[in-house]
């Protein structure tokens, strides 16, 4: 006997319980929200062999979200970088392009 026969017998006994079919709440964190805090994206190259570097400073969310956040910037810019300490690293100088990336995201970027 596998389990389908034994689901079958419990179902024609009347023994499993019915579940009413409840539609769930979308999770908060797909939700598109618009953040509070300021975000400040700098460009930078001091102290990084000479290399550019646009930093985005300011975040208050949770290191993972924040890691979230810098790999859907990554794919989007289509470069690496980097989040920790509440701030996203990305290579090269793509300013525009990030703020314009963090506007979506519903962040208030100054």
């Amino acid at each position: 006997m596998d389990w389908k026969d034994a689901l079958a017998r419990l179902n024609e006994s009347g023994n499993i319980p019915q579940v009413e079919d409840t539609p769930e709440e979308a999770p908060k964190s797909e939700a598109k929200k618009i953040q509070t805090e300021k975000i400040h994206v700098v460009v930078e190259k001091k102290g990084r062999k000479g290399k550019t570097a646009t930093i985005a400073e300011g975040f208050l969310c949770s290191d993972l979200e924040l890691e979230e956040l810098a790999s859907r910037a990554k794919r989007s810019l289509g470069c690496g970088g980097s989040a920790r300490g509440g701030e996203i690293l990305i290579q090269g100088e793509c300013r525009d392009r990030f703020i314009a990336f963090l506007k979506s995201e519903g962040y208030n970027v100054k």
